[in-house]
């Protein structure tokens, strides 16, 4: 426990704190109340804090996350801002100033979780002015993406004021020192053993050396970036007797495009991953603006979108129609399965204890026709009512190949076997998606609950295929005969 610290503001701070400890409630304790518990689920964004994470470059990124999720523990050896670092009362930081002049804060309580994220994207490498042409109701006319505050929730303020705020700032000083702070690489990854407060959190120093774990110890819980664990820790008390930490293990973090596959790290971020992207995969491109919110993304994982189970994660759709497989590493080796085979029940999946998610696979070529569709209350950062994922292949105007995930609507995701075979061979048209609609509509098993009710759903998938051939229909400049 002497070794395990974390540099916060500058100054290297011991971190004494029980394994299961958030680094929320760790920074309160040691006095750091800037940062404040609204939701403690990831949703509200009054927790964020900027970690120090490694760039496509070899320099770093301040990078907003949410401290109520992140574990203590994995703060070893790394580097955080919080609100305090950003400036102080007498010298405040410029999206404070902002922030201050444009009236940007009523109650207080969210505003240093808008700090942080806001910095974020203040010090986000290529953020430049855009023309007046470019600039829109969500990019700012200096560069500013206003999706940097996507998982950022005020109740009194009212976002105008915010987003004035953000419009407003400029590029940083040339003494600036978190900006000069970007040089210079970002911590490495530390091996960590904590034990303490009746739990365990270790970080393996290899692939290896956590598999080995997981062979020893069949109930250790797997955990990246700790968006799902954390909600279960905050709100649900759970404790479990060991944490397996793998969101830095090399092995898990290559995004490797191939001539057949791209391969895509499991322990990568999800900010990552549509960064390194840039738009190759367009069935991917769609799906991660829509997945929860920045700061989530910054922190979640494909593995762990898919190593929960979820019937409601939005990754398993999209990647069900781009036909993608998992890699699973144990110490007997690798195995390679097909994501359509990989969920067996309600939660449950074909994973073994002992192994982990190394990486995702989708195959080459891409179908032609990519579309993925998000159904919820809200716009962004929400759970699904029903996601669907289609990826089509049209050759001389009839469909030749198809695939379509589902999700939401059954104990599992699910691939549409029944839509796919009444597509498959016929002409793309108005009346083939007409009746493939129908069919669609009762694939899965969908449920009434808060969100929706069961024929709303299923309403939905039919129409989410008609969507899907409008689109094309729009897209060609063609007219329906």
């Amino acid at each position: 426990m002497d070794d395990v610290a974390v540099t916060v503001n500058g100054l290297r701070r011991p971190l004494l704190a029980a394994a299961h400890t958030t680094a929320l409630d760790w920074l309160r304790d040691t006095g750091l109340t800037g940062s404040k518990e609204g939701c403690a689920e990831g949703e509200c964004g009054a927790c964020a804090m900027l970690l120090a994470t490694p760039d496509d470059r070899g320099g770093t990124a301040w990078t907003a996350v949410n401290a109520c999720l992140v574990p203590a523990a994995a703060l070893n050896g790394q580097e955080i801002v919080t609100a305090e670092g950003l400036g102080s009362p007498e010298a405040l930081h410029p999206v404070q100033e902002r922030l201050a002049e444009a009236g940007g804060s009523q109650c207080g309580y969210c505003t240093p979780g808008f700090a942080c994220s806001m910095a974020d994207e203040y010090y986000r490498a290529g953020r430049a002015p855009v023309s007046t042409g470019e600039a829109h109701e969500e990019l700012g006319p200096n560069g500013f993406d206003l999706h940097a505050l996507s998982g950022n929730l005020c109740r009194c303020t009212g976002y105008r004021p915010i987003r004035d705020a953000a419009y407003a700032l400029g590029s940083p000083a040339a003494d600036d020192d978190l900006a000069a702070r970007r040089a210079a690489p970002a911590p490495v990854a530390v091996p960590t053993d904590v034990r303490s407060g009746g739990g365990r959190f270790l970080r393996p120093a290899s692939l290896d050396e956590a598999v080995d774990v997981l062979r020893d110890e069949p109930e250790a819980v797997l955990v990246a970036g700790s968006t799902d664990l954390g909600v279960e820790v905050n709100l649900r008390g759970l404790r479990p007797a060991l944490v397996v930490a793998i969101e830095h293990l090399d092995e898990l973090r290559a995004l490797v495009v191939g001539s057949e596959v791209i391969e895509i790290g499991a322990a990568l971020t999800l900010s990552e991953v549509e960064r390194r992207l840039d738009g190759r995969v367009p069935m991917l491109a769609q799906l991660l603006p829509q997945f929860a919110s920045r700061l989530i993304r910054n922190r979640a994982t494909f593995g762990g979108n898919l190593g929960t189970g979820s019937p409601i994660g939005d990754a398993p759709p999209a990647l069900l129609a781009l036909g993608a497989r998992l890699v699973l590493a144990s110490r007997s080796g690798e195995r390679e399965v097909d994501l359509a085979e990989y969920f067996t029940g309600y939660r449950q999946t074909l994973r073994r204890p002992d192994e982990i998610i190394r990486s995702v696979r989708i195959p080459l070529p891409l179908a032609g026709i990519a579309a993925f569709h998000k159904i919820a209350k809200r716009r962004f950062d929400d759970i699904s009512s029903v996601a669907a994922a289609f990826a089509l292949d049209v050759d001389d105007g009839v469909v030749t190949a198809a695939r379509v995930g589902l999700g939401g609507v059954a104990a599992t995701p699910l691939r549409a076997r029944a839509t796919e075979a009444a597509l498959v061979g016929r002409p793309w048209s108005l009346t083939t998606v007409r009746a493939a609609s129908k069919v669609l509509r009762a694939e899965g098993t969908p449920i009434s609950d808060h969100r929706a009710s069961s024929e709303y759903r299923s309403l939905m998938l039919g129409n989410a295929l008609l969507k899907v051939y409008s689109t094309t229909l729009i897209a060609s400049r063609e007219v329906p005969a």
